[in-house]
């Protein structure tokens, strides 16, 4: 199923005032997926299985230790990861999707399909246009 299918699917559902008001659930879904990184976060543990925090800074790359810790505490918030603590020497935590976090995935790839095709045309307006966006 893809997000088309679920778009459809949840089309008669009520998400709350008129579509994307201040409470629209849709709303929601945005600010879930607005971070540069939470996504790119979810992506790689649904991709890799749970992972610790070493490993998904190794597999993501070109992102700090604190804002991967950053990303994977709002990710938690937000009941889209799961922190599993081990009770080891040295302590030992890894991260797994939640049942709404393996649901962003389809959604996560529709994105990604969107700038295979599109990124090209994006890059090249944003070349023309310069530093005029503040």
């Amino acid at each position: 199923m893809g997000a088309e299918d679920v778009i459809e699917d949840r089309a008669d559902h009520d998400l709350g005032g008129g579509l994307f008001a201040a409470d629209c659930r849709a709303r929601l879904a945005f600010e879930v997926i607005a971070n540069r990184w939470d996504s790119v976060v979810v992506y790689v543990l649904g991709e890799c299985g749970p992972m610790r925090p070493r490993s998904l800074l190794d597999r993501i790359g070109g992102l700090s230790p604190k804002v991967l810790n950053e990303s994977l505490r709002r990710l938690e918030y937000n009941g889209l990861v799961e922190r599993r603590r081990y009770a080891e020497a040295p302590p030992r935590v890894d991260y797994t999707l939640t049942e709404a976090g393996t649901a962003l995935l389809d959604p996560i790839r529709a994105l990604g399909a969107w700038a295979a095709v599109h990124g090209d045309a994006v890059l090249a307006s944003q070349e023309l246009h310069g530093d005029k966006v503040s």
